[in-house]
């Protein structure tokens, strides 16, 4: 008898929901241990940032972003081989002196695609790319997937001692990079420390990239009360936690979207949709939301300092909710999207819903 249900070695996505108190941020010196920066730089490369808060705190939000120098990231789009990544001065001063981020285009499951992170060389190959390569990886992806090809991963640490010109396992790489990982690709390139003088980056003419903030007023909606309840916390059930999470989790959500079912006075026939709205307090009035978003490519390091320099901004009384999408890489556990929302009238306390990528 055959059977449609869905093998077990496919995993739903997993949300972890956290709660707590963070300490007063130093932009000079930000924590890089513990949640909720732990789940921020889990992140390797971002693609979208949603920023929410009301309409009120929106502009001393801007201000202080554009002060920091955070408002407007910039990225590149280059087209190299492999090879040239690992030669010349691009790799002397991008990778052996500074730090970069680097993804290739291309499909997981499908092509052959490179990241650079930390000095950190990733290469998710196919199985006939990686016995033609010669070098030592692991296999990649979840066993027993029937009907998918098997994958490799290779890694190389491009700052340890070992990788200069004239070691052995260096010129095995770039053995590789010649006779079988020669195609030009395109990469989107970031680079985090001081640009050089004489910029190698340039003989390869790259587009550059403004991730320009673009804003989306949503005009009244019914907030919903965002501070945990004292009686959530004190009570033993978690299953209540839990609703008031998921309530206001999805309602984040909605906003993110701009959907018009979190509009106040929303009398949309119940066959179309059944959403309702998270209850609010007795006194809450409709109030103007405001959804600043980036796209593009940002590394990890950038999110943690918007959320920094937000967290200082937004006064007491008033809250935000700060959102993070990575690229998406498919393996399984990885942390693809975390979301954290600061109540107002809570200093320091903070809601992490923290979303893991299925297999």
């Amino acid at each position: 008898m055959l059977s449609f249900a869905v093998p077990s070695i496919y995993q739903s996505p997993k949300c972890f929901v956290t709660y707590g108190t963070m300490s007063h941020p130093d932009p000079k010196q930000l924590p890089s241990k513990g949640k909720p920066w732990s789940a921020v730089l889990a992140q390797d490369f971002v693609h979208k940032v949603d920023l929410i808060l009301p309409q009120d705190v929106a502009e001393l939000v801007r201000d202080k972003l554009e002060a920091a120098a955070l408002l407007v990231p910039t990225y590149h789009r280059v087209i190299m081989t492999l090879g040239q990544v690992l030669e010349g001065d691009f790799f002397t001063e991008y990778i052996k002196l500074g730090n970069v981020i680097m993804l290739s285009d291309g499909r997981l499951d499908a092509d052959d695609v490179f990241t650079l992170k930390d000095g950190t060389l990733s290469m998710y190959l196919a199985k006939e790319s990686y016995e033609r390569a010669g070098l030592v990886g692991k296999p990649y992806g979840v066993k027993g997937k029937r009907g998918l090809k098997p994958r490799w991963i290779v890694e190389f640490d491009l700052r340890h001692p070992s990788m200069l010109h004239g070691k052995k396992g260096f010129e095995r790489l770039l053995s590789a990079c010649q006779h079988v990982l020669s195609r030009p690709v395109t990469w989107l390139f970031c680079n985090l420390s001081k640009v050089p003088a004489h910029n190698p980056l340039e003989k390869h003419f790259p587009v550059k990239y403004t991730s320009t903030p673009s804003d989306a007023p949503i005009a009244r909606t019914r907030i919903p009360m965002l501070k945990v309840p004292t009686t959530v916390l004190a009570g033993s059930d978690r299953l209540e936690f839990d609703e008031f999470s998921v309530d206001v989790y999805e309602w984040l959500s909605l906003i993110r979207l701009e959907s018009p079912r979190v509009a106040a006075g929303d009398n949309v026939d119940p066959y179309i949709s059944s959403y309702v709205p998270p209850r609010a307090t007795e006194d809450a009035k409709p109030g103007s939301l405001c959804k600043i978003t980036w796209q593009g490519f940002m590394p990890a390091s950038w999110t943690q300092r918007v959320l920094a320099e937000v967290a200082l901004a937004v006064p007491i009384q008033q809250w935000f909710a700060l959102s993070a999408t990575a690229f998406a890489k498919g393996t399984a556990g990885e942390a693809s999207e975390w979301t954290i929302l600061q109540p107002p009238g809570a200093p320091g306390e903070y809601l992490l819903w923290d979303v893991h990528a299925d297999s």
